[in-house]
């Protein structure tokens, strides 16, 4: 169906390939909490590394939070896997994972903007940052791949339809098809 109104025509233009005012008004005004879906995963300070890592394994979640009455007291992340228990002779049977996590790690609060988050995760290194209400119990955490998905959905025309080789034309020809 041929489209006649230059406008409509501006319109899904826009849709297919937003602008950068687009991209701006979608990292400065939208929330952390429209973001993440999932409600943190938790375990106490005393949980077993085994323990731990299973229920990762189990929830498919690359991080968990401690939580010690309540109160959070650390993250735990498949980087700590990697940097602190991979290659090394742990029980991990006996060992707490307050062993192994960082401690009082950097909240954000759920409110908090897209662009906040992303500007902090990226100067700081962080993959997972832990969302905190005004109490400041844990609600959430935001991930690196949280934020990369959002943004995706934002250019998912423009994604959907780029080459898995960034050296291969765009659309080719399907004579014939």
């Amino acid at each position: 169906m041929p489209i006649e109104d230059d406008d409509e025509r501006e319109r899904l233009l826009e849709e297919e390939h937003p602008g950068p005012q687009v991209l701006e008004s979608a990292l400065a005004n939208t929330a952390l909490s429209e973001v993440v879906s999932q409600p943190p995963l938790t375990v106490s300070p005393s949980t077993t590394l085994a323990e731990t890592i299973r229920l990762m394994q189990l929830e498919r979640r690359a991080c968990v939070l401690i939580l010690d009455n309540g109160r959070l007291a650390g993250i735990f992340t498949e980087r700590d896997i990697l940097m602190k228990i991979a290659g090394r002779s742990l029980d991990l049977m006996h060992t707490p994972v307050s062993a192994s996590m960082t401690p009082d790690p950097m909240t954000l609060p759920a409110d908090a903007n897209v662009a906040f988050a992303l500007s902090k995760m990226v100067l700081e290194g962080f993959r997972h940052i832990p969302l905190v209400d005004d109490a400041g119990n844990p609600t959430a955490v935001v991930s690196m791949r949280n934020l990369i998905e959002y943004l995706g959905e934002i250019y998912s025309r423009e994604l959907l339809t780029m080459p898995s080789d960034p050296n291969q034309a765009r659309f080719r020809s399907r004579e014939g098809a």
